[in-house]
């Protein structure tokens, strides 16, 4: 029972590296190394406006023509579960004044989110003010869903101005905020980790955009083999419930058919679990 000097961690080892998240065992072996404080990137502020006349607060009943605001909960939720400090800007009216001054108030803020007002609508006043306060480097983009998407910045602040449909938002949001949060926040491996999984089922990917179809994948002895939840539409939160993994379908293919291996984006649950499987497996 006795303990070697050394023997955890030899002299001139590198314990942490740049970019890794502080939990608690890199704690444990920091306070065992004396290191009373160590240098870390600060929580990221970020801003979340919802737009639209439309968009209601989510204790109201929605009249006619109206929704409740899905989009602000969500998103300010997404940015919480990546270490981020969501600071929520309200609904912002389709008035110009009224977004520019909703905008403003997001000064110290280190990226804004918007959701909605990004097409090519009447009201879709997202781009116009980028374009007269501000300044717009990105307006569309060749993805399905979430076509319609704003890269921008407002007084010196990056700006994303993500599509109004739910589930395009959020797909957005996890293919260009993420990246840039993790970014923020120091992380040297920012975009979500891909497998390649065997394709239980044909989808058709008309248009040929590059496609995030969710679906549900799963590990078997063969490897990885996933399928779509079969809810499409991108207003449809509940195929976001039923799914743990985006299904990458390349622009360059009409149709992705069954049993061919497509590129899978697993969402971090699914992630977690395969991690804690296989250390059961090894134990």
């Amino acid at each position: 029972n006795v303990r070697l000097a050394g023997e955890d961690i030899a002299r001139g080892a590198t314990v942490l590296e740049r970019g890794r998240r502080l939990a608690a065992s890199e704690i444990g072996v920091l306070a065992a190394l004396g290191h009373e404080q160590v240098n870390v990137h600060r929580r990221a502020r970020v801003g979340i406006l919802s737009t639209g006349d439309e968009v209601i607060d989510i204790g109201r009943m929605p009249g006619a023509g109206q929704i409740r605001d899905s989009n602000g909960h969500m998103l300010a939720a997404r940015v919480a579960e990546l270490g981020a400090e969501p600071v929520r800007l309200g609904i912002a009216a389709d008035r110009a004044d009224d977004l520019i001054a909703r905008l403003a108030a997001a000064a110290d803020c280190d990226l804004i989110l918007t959701s909605g007002g990004v097409s090519v609508g009447d009201f879709d006043f997202v781009k116009q003010v980028l374009r007269s306060v501000g300044q717009i480097d990105v307006v569309t983009v060749r993805m399905k869903p979430g076509k319609p998407l704003a890269v921008g910045k407002v007084g010196g602040t990056p700006l994303i101005g993500l599509p109004g449909n739910p589930v395009a938002a959020v797909v957005s949001f996890d293919q260009f905020a993420r990246p840039a949060i993790m970014k923020l926040h120091g992380h040297q491996q920012v975009y979500s980790p891909i497998v390649q999984a065997r394709l239980l089922a044909a989808i058709d990917n008309r248009g040929q955009r590059r496609h995030f179809e969710r679906g549900v994948l799963r590990q078997t002895p063969d490897g990885f083999e996933v399928a779509p939840t079969g809810i499409h539409g991108s207003g449809m939160l509940s195929s976001l419930l039923a799914a743990n993994c985006y299904i990458v379908v390349h622009e360059s293919l009409a149709v992705a058919p069954a049993g061919s291996i497509v590129d899978v984006q697993p969402f971090e649950a699914f992630l977690t679990s395969a991690q804690h499987i296989e250390e059961r497996e090894e134990q």
